[in-house]
C-alpha cells in the first residue's frame, strides 16, 4: 500500500518454505514470473525471506539472470560479469532484458514493518543544500582476508554538492556514530551496529562468506538480516563460499555513486557488484533518498 503497486504487478506463488530451491524447483516458479509480467515491469521485489538461495547462486540473481549451473562447479571461480554492473540504464528490462531483483527480507513482522517504513521516509530526504551531512563509513578491519576492499574505498572527506561526509578507518567496528548513511566492512561478525542511529535509506553489508544465508547460518557468521534489525534499509551477503573476489561484492565507490547520484537502494547495490550470482540482494528496493522526482 505504501508504494501504490498495482494490483496487476502482484503475483502470489506458492513455493517451498525452505533455505534452498534446487533448480527443478525454481525453474516452476521463474516460468510463472516470466509469464506474468508485462514488459514495462523493470524489477522484482520477493516478498519473502526463505528461500534465499537456488543452488548455489542467489534467489535474486537467478530471478535477474537466469540458474546459473557454472557458478557451482567451483564456488570460488572466477563469476560471469554482469550486464547491469555500473550501468547507465534506469531501464534494465527494456534496455539489458533483465529485472533486477530485491529480496523484502527480515526476521519478523515488527521488522519487516520498520524496514517499509524507513524505505518511504528515505524518499528525497538527502542532498538538500544547508542539511547537515550524512556520514559513510569504509573499515579496514583486523581480518586482513575479509578486507581486500580497502583499495577500493573513495577518499575520506565531505562530498559537498551530496552533503556526504566519508571516513576511513582502521579497526573492526564504529562506535556511537550518527546519521549513518552507509557502513562497509570485512569481518565475519560486526558489533556494535545496533547502537548507531542510521538515516532513513541506510546501506550496509560485510564483506564475509555466508553473509547471505539468512536464516540461522551454520557458519556461525553474521547474516545480513543483522543489519535490517540494526536499522539499515538494505544489505548484500553471498549464499556459497566465493572466496574474496572483489568482484563479487558491492563496490564501494560505484555503490556511493549511484546512491547520491538519485538511483533506489536496489538500483544502487545491484549496478555495483560485477558478479552478483551468489550475492542475494535484501530490502527495501524504492528506497531512494537522493532522488528529485
Amino acid at each position: 500500500m505504501a508504494r501504490a503497486i498495482p494490483a496487476g504487478q502482484v503475483l502470489r506463488l506458492a513455493l517451498p518454505v525452505k533455505p534452498t530451491l534446487t533448480p527443478q524447483e525454481f525453474e516452476a516458479v521463474d516460468a510463472q514470473v516470466r509469464a506474468f509480467f508485462k514488459p514495462n515491469v523493470q524489477a522484482l521485489a520477493l516478498a519473502w525471506t526463505v528461500p534465499y538461495a537456488v543452488g548455489c547462486n542467489s534467489i535474486t540473481s537467478a530471478f535477474t539472470l537466469g540458474y546459473d549451473a557454472t557458478a557451482c562447479v567451483t564456488t570460488c571461480q572466477r563469476g560471469k560479469t554482469s550486464l547491469y554492473f555500473n550501468a547507465a540504464t534506469s531501464r534494465p528490462f527494456t534496455d539489458l532484458k533483465l529485472r533486477p531483483t530485491m529480496l523484502l527480507a527480515a526476521p519478523d513482522l515488527a521488522t519487516a514493518t520498520a524496514l517499509f517504513q524507513r524505505g518511504v521516509a528515505a524518499d528525497r530526504s538527502l542532498g538538500w543544500r544547508g542539511a547537515p551531512p550524512v556520514n559513510a563509513y569504509f573499515l579496514h578491519t583486523s581480518d586482513a582476508a575479509r578486507s581486500v576492499r580497502f583499495r577500493l574505498f573513495p577518499p575520506p572527506g565531505l562530498v559537498a554538492r551530496a552533503g556526504v561526509d566519508v571516513h576511513l578507518q582502521e579497526g573492526d567496528s564504529v562506535q556511537a556514530a550518527s546519521r549513518v548513511l552507509l557502513y562497509e566492512t570485512g569481518l565475519a561478525r560486526v558489533e556494535g551496529i545496533g547502537a548507531l542511529r542510521w538515516v532513513p535509506g541506510a546501506l550496509a553489508d560485510h564483506l564475509t562468506s555466508f553473509g547471505g544465508q539468512l536464516q540461522a547460518p551454520e557458519s556461525g557468521q553474521m547474516s545480513a538480516l543483522e543489519w535490517i534489525a540494526a536499522g539499515a534499509t538494505a544489505s548484500y551477503g553471498t549464499v556459497s563460499e566465493p572466496c574474496n573476489h572483489l568482484q563479487k561484492f558491492p563496490h564501494p565507490q560505484v555503490l556511493l555513486l549511484h546512491y547520491v547520484q538519485g538511483a533506489s537502494a536496489l538500483e544502487a547495490y545491484w549496478k555495483s557488484v560485477a558478479w552478483p550470482q551468489q550475492g542475494v540482494f535484501i530490502g527495501e528496493p524504492l528506497a531512494a533518498p537522493f532522488a528529485r522526482r
